[in-house]
């Protein structure tokens, strides 16, 4: 992945941060300039913009354009809008804290983005990755995609090519984008024998054939062999071996069922089909080493160095200033709220809503999606989660309209702090 940003991090000012009051927005101010409105509906639509700015650095400006509420029924082709999109823009080189993504007190729970904008001390944030949702309630905040928090690799990307990946070095506020790859792997250091991971933090699945065998040793179908980090919160339960090994790599505990409790310092790997007792061989006399690589869409490695986060999303949208979404059809890429990640030329990070499938803000297609970034002045950017997903946060409360009866909680959320 091509770096879209980067500066040095300045040290705050000596003896307590002062954070600037938070201001009221600015009177609204119509965008003449052709430059400088949204290339969304017909040109005659009015449009108005309000900034308000947060703290030092950072600025808060939301755009109205058309001024009708649409049509119920014309939500998804009326071009009359209206539109409503809320941007926060983050000039580095002036901003005091740093951007990061966070998730609640585990991974696998989801929280709403308000909440997780206040737990994290957070002057603003929005949701951020594709995640599990209602395919397993059991596990709904599970990152569909890459999840990286603190430098920690917690959920690896997957091999979608759909998959565009949001990189943020909060130290250097060097932001990456694009596709990412892994692989992970446990090693026997005494045996040197090996064996594959198929996943990180993600429920293994017991084969088709196999899930009326309560002893997965028996099982003549591969499974899964997942590593799973204290993180995650207690491990899946049900069919296979799980063993919980320590900061070594040593093997505390082994089971022929799966689910415990995690000590901090502690990893587990669980294995269902055959591999259940594949992982039970090698894990007999000495302890495990643990791979575990992330590459870039040039296959050059990701250093997981402390302060970075990463976050996935579903396709780019711009590259290096052009549109690079790719033609689709379907609900994926009809009209639906939104949420933006991005970079301007001059390394402004950008995080923006717009809000859709209601009468006072209809959404945008991929395309338009797109051609909104454009305009917002953004080089590079990714299409995160949206829908009923699309949430932003200032100071813990809801900045913009939610498209369902109420906030959506969700996997993680990308914020920005206050040093």
């Amino acid at each position: 992945m091509t770096p879209t940003s980067r500066r040095t991090r300045r040290s705050p000012a000596a003896a307590g941060l002062v954070i600037a009051a938070v201001l009221p927005f600015l009177p609204a101010s119509s965008a003449d300039a052709e430059g400088d409105r949204l290339p969304l509906g017909d040109p005659d639509l009015a449009e108005t913009r309000s900034t308000r700015a947060l703290v030092e650095g950072v600025e808060l400006t939301q755009i109205v354009r058309g001024t009708e509420p649409a049509p119920p029924d014309q939500i998804n082709t009326t071009t009359r809008g209206p539109w409503v999109v809320n941007v926060l823009a983050i000039d580095p080189t002036r901003a005091k804290g740093h951007v990061e993504a966070t998730y609640g007190p585990d991974l696998a729970p989801v929280e709403k983005t308000t909440d997780l904008v206040g737990l994290s001390g957070a002057l603003a944030g929005v949701n951020a990755s594709f995640f599990t949702f209602s395919a397993n309630p059991q596990y709904p905040g599970d990152p569909v995609g890459l999840g990286v928090y603190g430098g920690k690799l917690l959920s690896e990307p997957t091999t979608a090519e759909a998959e565009a990946d949001l990189i943020v070095d909060s130290n250097s506020d060097e932001v990456l984008m694009g596709r990412t790859a892994w692989s992970g792997s446990v090693r026997n250091r005494q045996t040197e024998a090996t064996m594959p991971l198929e996943h990180l933090n993600h429920p293994p699945v017991v084969p088709s054939g196999c899930t009326e065998l309560p002893d997965q040793a028996q099982c003549a179908q591969p499974g899964d062999v997942v590593l799973f980090h204290p993180e995650f919160g207690p491990t899946p339960s049900g069919d296979g071996t799980e063993v919980v090994l320590d900061q070594r790599g040593c093997v505390v505990r082994s089971s022929a069922a799966r689910g415990t409790t995690l000590a901090p310092d502690q990893t587990s790997l669980q294995a269902t089909g055959k591999d259940s007792a594949a992982l039970l061989a090698i894990t007999e006399q000495g302890c495990l080493e643990k791979s575990s690589t992330l590459t870039d869409e040039n296959g050059d490695q990701v250093d997981l160095r402390p302060g970075l986060f990463g976050v996935n999303g579903r396709y780019r949208l711009l590259a290096d200033g052009e549109v690079v979404v790719p033609p689709g059809s379907g609900d994926f890429f009809a009209r639906n709220p939104r949420t933006i990640a991005g970079t301007t030329p001059d390394g402004t990070i950008v995080l923006a809503t717009i809000d859709g499938r209601q009468t006072t803000s209809v959404g945008t297609t991929m395309d338009e999606t797109a051609a909104v970034a454009q305009a917002l002045g953004l080089t590079d950017a990714v299409n995160l989660d949206g829908g009923g997903s699309t949430t932003m946060s200032v100071n813990g409360t809801l900045t913009n309209k939610p498209s369902g009866s109420e906030e959506r909680a969700v996997g993680d959320a990308l914020i920005y702090v206050e040093d």
